[in-house]
């Protein structure tokens, strides 16, 4: 459902897919409200990137460390089955 607000025009509960090669690794986080997509989207591979420099050998809890200490959430999901 695709419902914005009048007065911000920003969509609520805005969320990102960040996609895995392993579909396991696959990950939802909820956008914070003052971000806009392709702003959200630049500024969540810098920080990943900064990640990569500062851990080699990182983990997701690293990336969502770094994720949350800049408002964005993690979303539990679950990924549907294969239609092959």
């Amino acid at each position: 459902m695709n419902t914005m607000h009048r007065e911000t025009d920003i969509m609520p509960n805005s969320l990102m897919i960040l996609p895995a090669a392993d579909k396991t690794q696959i990950r939802l986080v909820r956008i914070p409200p003052d971000f806009e997509g392709q702003e959200a989207y630049r500024h969540v591979t810098r920080l990943i990137a900064q990640v990569e420099e500062q851990h080699p050998g990182y983990a997701w809890d690293d990336v969502l460390a770094m994720l949350e200490d800049h408002g964005f959430e993690a979303v539990d999901f679950q990924l549907g089955p294969a239609l092959d």
